[in-house]
């Protein structure tokens, strides 16, 4: 397995479409995922906001210049910050709270403008049950995923009229047709924009495209026991100890085995959360030679014991 797709499993992808909307231009909406929006008990630690345009185009304004996104296109904001969509710059925002309406099945329908040219969208999330992760860091504040081209572009857009109709009609299975969908479609924004990047640039995803990094962030993965050194590390990918420490701290931000620590305590917060397995036998199947070692590390990776974390504690509890 690919270093990105260990990331994505361990951070344990959950997403959901809770909003179909129409607008007719002129229209300006604040949008902002909340928890009214999420089925979960809990927000996940990480949200990642979407729209994905059917019909028609918008604008997405955050604290940057303004995005154009058109019909097959799906934006994502993936630290959820507030921004406004609209038809046009310079438009008064409404708020969408009085404007939704609440239909059977959980999904909301919203319908609002002026009476102009359509737009048609869904309104979804995927959250990450990570707090931060090298990946997340990497990602910009917003950016847009072309799915016109795509072989899945029919797909998508039908599969999401489709279960939208599905959900507003209270059929069974639907709600986890548009969450898979969810999912599937950060994956693929992930991937397209990791192989969009110019070389130069920084960050995990970088280091993931460098030959001599992105192999050694896999020898970590597919063997995070192991008692790696940045010699031993250097030594695989054919280079220098210190040509390939610069490289890597220069690349994914944190020294070779200080990734490894952090990698280790994604893994033993997945298989806690997932598995039946003792606190002991998930901190020796990282290395740890014991079950003390282990918590300490895990607490200052997440801010509580492992025995409060798989109890459900947040992290950062005392």
């Amino acid at each position: 397995m690919d270093a990105l797709s260990d990331v994505l499993r361990v951070i344990r992808l959950a997403g959901g479409v809770f909003l179909d909307a129409e607008f007719t231009a002129p229209w300006c909406i604040v949008s902002r995922v909340g928890p009214e929006d999420c089925p979960m008990k809990e927000l996940p630690p990480s949200l990642v906001a979407f729209h994905y345009v059917i019909e028609g185009r918008m604008l997405v304004q955050g604290d940057g210049a303004a995005l154009e996104v058109r019909a097959g296109e799906m934006v994502l904001l993936p630290r959820n910050d507030p921004h406004l969509l609209a038809s046009d710059a310079g438009l008064a925002p409404a708020s969408p709270d009085p404007l939704v309406q609440q239909v059977e099945g959980g999904l909301m329908r919203l319908e609002h403008g002026g009476g102009g040219a359509p737009t048609r969208l869904v309104c979804g999330f995927v959250g990450a049950d990570v707090r931060r992760h090298p990946l997340l860091d990497a990602l910009p504040a917003v950016f847009a995923l072309d799915l016109n081209g795509k072989s899945c572009a029919e797909f998508v857009a039908a599969s999401f009229r489709y279960a939208a109709r599905e959900v507003a009609s209270g059929r069974a299975g639907s709600e986890t047709v548009l969450a898979k969908l969810s999912e599937l479609l950060f994956v693929e924004a992930v991937r397209s924009y990791a192989e969009s990047q110019p070389a130069g640039r920084k960050g995990w995803l970088a280091g993931l495209r460098d030959g001599a990094v992105g192999r050694a962030l896999a020898l970590m993965h597919a063997e995070p026991a192991r008692p790696w050194t940045t010699d031993e590390l250097a030594a695989r990918v054919a280079m220098s100890r210190s040509a390939f420490a610069e490289r890597f701290t220069h690349l994914v931000g944190v020294p070779p085995i200080a990734y490894l620590t952090d990698w280790r305590m994604l893994v033993a917060a997945s298989r806690l959360r997932e598995s039946r397995r003792s606190i002991a036998q998930v901190g020796a199947e990282l290395g740890y030679e014991s079950e003390a070692s282990f918590a300490r590390a895990f607490k200052r990776a997440h801010g509580v014991s492992p025995g409060r974390y798989r109890a459900g504690q947040p992290a950062g509890a005392a």
